[in-house]
């Protein structure tokens, strides 16, 4: 049998996420306390015939907080039954939170104490603190739209080809902020700045003109090459220890042009000897 637990910040996208899992076929339980995770597995175990052996289970901030301290626990027991567990968590910058909530009008679940959003926000963060830490997946759904986020669960969480870890190479620009949901970041600010060529400016690192650019440099080859190296080399570690998945991000000051560049040619590179690597452009559509 195999669960995904799916979890996050209110606003995040858990409904999306636990509504895509359901049209793929998944039996869907939203809101379930923590405390009974353990009890509800086993009673499904004992459901013979078993009618689903893919399961997907939602729970929240709304559990016993004590439960929730546990869940690291929970997790362990419910392995030890031979389940295959894979845990989602969903988070999203805090003005991006507030933003949705005040065009949605709804309630964030923990401002029923009297809380103001904002700090409803951060405890809720508090709170799932030891979901967050034992999430195999997290996903950063800021920038993300509902058929974005689909499409990302469906690629990596769904993926029928999963017999080697999925990797997720990701540009982005740190003017934007930081990607949450990174395993390993590589700065490439230090390579020639294509931004300062005025001709090349409306393009990305997709385009011929900034491509022709940057490989004019020889240090963008050897960048390109150092970070392939390291993944080749640890990949393997990686996947001997059952990991299932991993993001790494590289990051330019816009994410438009070296960012792109070298996410597009490093997933070109590793999609020659791996089947399950996709990329992602934060910045840059």
């Amino acid at each position: 049998m195999k669960l995904v637990i799916v979890s996050g910040l209110s606003g995040s996208g858990k409904t999306i996420a636990l509504h895509t899992l359901e049209d793929a076929g998944f039996f869907c339980v939203d809101n379930l306390p923590v405390g009974l995770l353990s009890d509800f597995v086993t009673s499904m175990q004992n459901n013979k015939p078993m009618l689903y052996d893919t399961i997907a289970v939602a729970v929240d901030a709304r559990c016993n907080v004590q439960d929730m301290s546990h869940f690291p626990h929970i997790l362990k027991e419910i392995r030890a039954h031979e389940v295959e567990v894979e845990v989602l968590f969903l988070t999203s910058k805090v003005e991006k939170l507030l933003t949705r909530f005040n065009e949605t009008r709804r309630k964030h679940p923990l401002t029923r104490k009297g809380l103001p959003l904002v700090e409803a926000i951060h405890m809720e963060r508090s709170i799932l603190k030891s979901i967050s830490s034992n999430a195999d997946l997290t996903i950063d759904t800021s920038g993300l739209n509902v058929h974005e986020l689909r499409h990302i669960i469906n690629n990596r969480l769904l993926n029928d080809n999963q017999e080697n870890m999925a990797i997720l190479i990701q540009s982005f620009g740190f003017k934007h902020g930081l990607p949450a949901d990174t395993d390993f970041m590589f700065d490439v600010r230090c390579l020639p700045n294509p931004h300062w060529e005025g001709h090349l400016r409306p393009y990305t690192g997709k385009d011929a003109p900034v491509i022709e650019y940057l490989e004019s440099f020889p240090a963008v080859e050897e960048m390109k090459q150092a970070i392939l190296q390291f993944m080749q080399q640890w990949i393997p570690c990686f996947e001997k220890e059952g990991r299932s998945y991993m993001t790494v991000s590289i990051g330019c000051t816009g994410g438009q042009h070296r960012s792109v560049y070298l996410a597009q040619k490093i997933t070109s590179e590793l999609q020659q000897t791996r089947s399950n690597v996709s990329i992602r452009h934060r910045e840059s559509a």
